[in-house]
């Protein structure tokens, strides 16, 4: 389904590029709409003078990307921008609604546009939802420049987009929006509405339980406006107005990434008393308990790993059991996973080695595995010498051959360092043991 504002023409120039203005009666998110690049709040790291985005802009010339962010960060309002910035026109298209036929549609349209000397920037919104195949289908046209693809996605492209495109264009990551950006979004929207029925504390709440989703915060301002509250809200009422839990939270003292960041520091430091406590500060605010279940989650990976395996099965639980309970039973699993996380030994070997992994991968580009190593499913490669030499590790004495499965030209890497406690003490031994063997058969 083509952009909509491209099927009116008074919504739509006839190079294809926006020229309208937001109705009076639109939502509040539309009409607070960044009106250039630089009203964009919260992705200065993209739209700076220094960000990508920022010096393709002062180029004049765009490359094809991918936006990578969480929802209500900006990814279709920059997009809408960017052609605008470069004078490009503009085509959108949905991976949720379109079709074979209107994606042919839409590189037709280019096509002739680009014979008129206008180029074409294509938004593709939700672009992981479309098949490899479909995906495909965009690469001749990226090719020969009939168009600059703007994708845009939630989900991570590593996983969801395929290789072929993804070297084509370059992946931008945008940042779930802070309390500093989200209050901005606010202030726009007082200076258009008008103050908001609540007190300090209750906007501060406000701002928190949209954990960093611009547009659900203006959707939720927007509710407010129009019921014609008189008496400002403080945040239990908000909480009840919404029906949604709040947190409620002293702004001159802690808030909420202070007590967040304490209970996450607490479980790194094997106190369970003070972890719970903080849990309980939080979930008695009102604190959202899905939000807590995520963070556990993070904690179970990134400060214990394997040094006890089992704590990211605990915090899964514990979110599957507050799911299935609600509130207040549920936060009982939660408390017991955070206790889970505080009580076992500690490793960050895993963040660690992920970490340099992750930068080695983007240091050596596309090295090719050793041959003995790859797949042959085809005659060819088996005649090309794909497979050829491989080892069975399980017919090998101790079920371990010791061969190299580095690609030639890269020195061995040692990113997982695993640690003398919990777990990791018997893969620590285990690597030691396979180490041996290896230096033997080398």
């Amino acid at each position: 389904m083509t952009d909509l504002f491209r099927d009116d023409p008074a919504l739509s120039g006839a190079d294809g590029r926006r020229n309208d203005a937001p109705r009076e009666d639109a939502p509040l998110a539309d009409r607070l709409r960044p009106a250039s690049l630089a009203d964009v709040i919260g992705q200065e790291h993209l739209t700076g003078p220094e960000g990508p985005i920022g010096r393709m802009v002062a180029a004049g010339r765009l490359s094809s990307m991918v936006l990578w962010g969480p929802p209500g960060t900006g990814k279709t309002s920059m997009a809408r921008l960017l052609a605008d910035a470069v004078g490009m026109r503009y085509e959108a298209v949905s991976a949720v609604f379109t079709g074979v036929a209107d994606l042919k549609k839409a590189f037709a349209a280019a096509d002739k546009a680009t014979g008129a000397g206008q180029r074409t920037l294509l938004f593709v919104d939700e672009i992981h939802r479309f098949n490899r195949a479909q995906q495909d289908g965009f690469l001749p046209f990226v090719e020969r420049g009939t168009v600059t693809l703007v994708g845009a996605t939630t989900e991570n492209p590593s996983f969801e987009l395929n290789a072929a495109l993804l070297s084509r264009a370059q992946v931008l990551i945008l940042h779930r929006l802070g309390a500093e950006a989200l209050g901005k979004l606010l202030d726009r929207a007082e200076g258009l509405e008008g103050p908001l029925p609540l007190t300090p504390e209750a906007r501060e709440a406000l701002i928190a339980s949209a954990d960093g989703d611009g547009r659900f915060l203006l959707n939720q301002a927007e509710t407010l406006y129009n019921a014609n509250i008189e008496t400002p809200l403080d945040p239990a009422g908000l909480g009840g107005f919404l029906q949604r839990r709040v947190a409620v939270y002293d702004k001159d003292r802690e808030g909420h990434y202070n007590l967040i960041s304490a209970l996450h520091k607490a479980v790194r430091g094997s106190d369970p008393q003070a972890a719970l406590y903080y849990l309980a500060r939080m979930l008695t605010a009102g604190e959202e308990p899905l939000f807590l279940a995520r963070r556990l989650v993070r904690m179970a990976v990134e400060d214990i790993g394997l040094a006890d395996p089992n704590a990211l099965v605990q915090c899964n639980a514990a979110r599957e059991a507050y799911e299935f309970l609600g509130s207040p039973e549920g936060e009982l699993a939660l408390a017991q996973a955070c206790l889970y996380l505080a009580t076992a030994p500690k490793s960050n070997a895993v963040y660690k080695a992920q970490k340099a992994a992750w930068r080695s991968a983007k240091e050596t580009g596309s090295l090719m595995p050793p041959m003995n190593i790859v797949n042959a499913p085809t005659k060819l490669m088996k005649d090309a010498g794909y497979g050829q030499g491989y080892t069975y590790d399980h017919d090998a004495a101790d079920g371990f051959s010791g061969d190299n499965y580095w690609p030639d030209g890269m020195e061995p890497q040692d990113y997982y360092q695993p640690v003398e406690r919990g777990f990791e003490r018997k893969v620590r031994e285990r690597l030691a043991y396979w180490d041996k063997l290896r230096g033997e058969r080398g």
